[in-house]
């Protein structure tokens, strides 16, 4: 089986302004690489629906869903910032619901077993996203969403979520800590924006804290000491990722030195639990990484090994 790969050309159409990193270019870096790399038989696309209200507010609340709705722009070339570095255009409404959409036909299509993974390549990003807070660069958690659907609609039990954007996917937490269906791992510089991940938390939150100049071997050590064993005791019914390539050497967003095998390596340990535990089931949804040809090398990678070509 081949991999689903899911956007919507709206997540195109979320732009905060002229000199912001988070930019609609990130996505054609991505599609260019894996034309560049000859990939593109290697997955099926599929459009991403809207996600429904029901399915945000399993991790959003009501008043905090209403709020985004409410201050959605509804003209070209106006700003609304709902955070100090997240702004929302006319076309950011759309774009953040058929990004949270995305996440929940990529669980529909593993779970059917039309495919053993997906990726979902989207903007914007969600891992920030609180329960009732829109921040870096986030609006809904879209992993978050992905994860709720499949308790939800498809019963699961046991869900990991791995993160390894460079900066801590504090949304996630917020969520989900506490919650003992889904067992939460994020690797991210410290001290680092948004400034948490580095005090007590749930018992079903791994937080791997990393200082600045992280290399791909410490890196390494620390996910094998810390979050695989756990994920592995754990053994999840679907894994989720949340996929953030910002920790790479070239991206000037952050301070680790990670490199494309080092993408490709967790990735490979993150399809061998998978198939052991989850029958094979990966669901990975785009969030940092602000270097563009950095982006597109290391999601090209990412994707390689979610297939298992590795």
């Amino acid at each position: 089986m081949n991999l689903a790969f899911i956007s919507h050309p709206d997540c195109l159409d979320h732009k905060m302004g002229a000199h912001h990193v988070e930019v609609p270019e990130r996505l054609h870096a991505i599609s260019d690489r894996m034309i560049a790399a000859g990939m593109e038989m290697l997955v099926t696309h599929y459009d991403a629906p809207k996600a429904s209200r029901e399915q945000l507010l399993a991790v959003h609340d009501a008043a905090y869903v209403d709020a985004l709705f409410e201050a959605a722009p509804s003209v070209e070339d106006v700003l609304v910032w709902v955070d100090g570095d997240t702004a929302m255009s006319r076309g950011s409404l759309s774009a953040a619901l058929h990004a949270a959409g995305a996440a929940v036909m990529a669980v529909d299509l593993v779970m059917s077993e039309r495919h053993h993974a997906a990726f979902c390549s989207i903007r914007p990003p969600g891992h920030h996203a609180e329960r009732a807070r829109s921040m870096g660069f986030c609006f809904f958690n879209n992993v978050a969403v992905g994860a709720a659907h499949a308790m939800n609609a498809h019963g699961l039990a046991r869900i990991a979520i791995v993160d390894f954007d460079v900066h801590h996917g504090n949304g996630s937490e917020d969520i989900f800590a506490g919650d003992e269906r889904v067992l939460f791992c994020s690797s991210f510089q410290h001290p680092f924006y948004p400034g948490s991940g580095a005090g007590p938390t749930a018992p079903n939150v791994i937080n791997l804290p990393l200082p600045a100049r992280t290399n791909g071997e410490a890196f390494r050590a620390a996910m094998e000491q810390h979050c695989l064993p756990r994920l592995d005791a754990f053994a999840p019914e679907l894994i989720l990722i949340s996929a953030g390539f910002d920790g790479h050497a070239e991206d000037d967003m952050a301070h680790f030195m990670l490199r494309e095998p080092d993408y490709a390596w967790i990735t490979a340990r993150l399809r061998e639990i998978a198939v052991r535990h989850a029958h094979e089931r990966i669901v990975s949804c785009l969030e940092g990484g602000y270097n563009l040809s950095a982006l597109g090398r290391s999601v090209a990678v990412h994707i390689d090994e979610l297939i298992g070509h590795g």
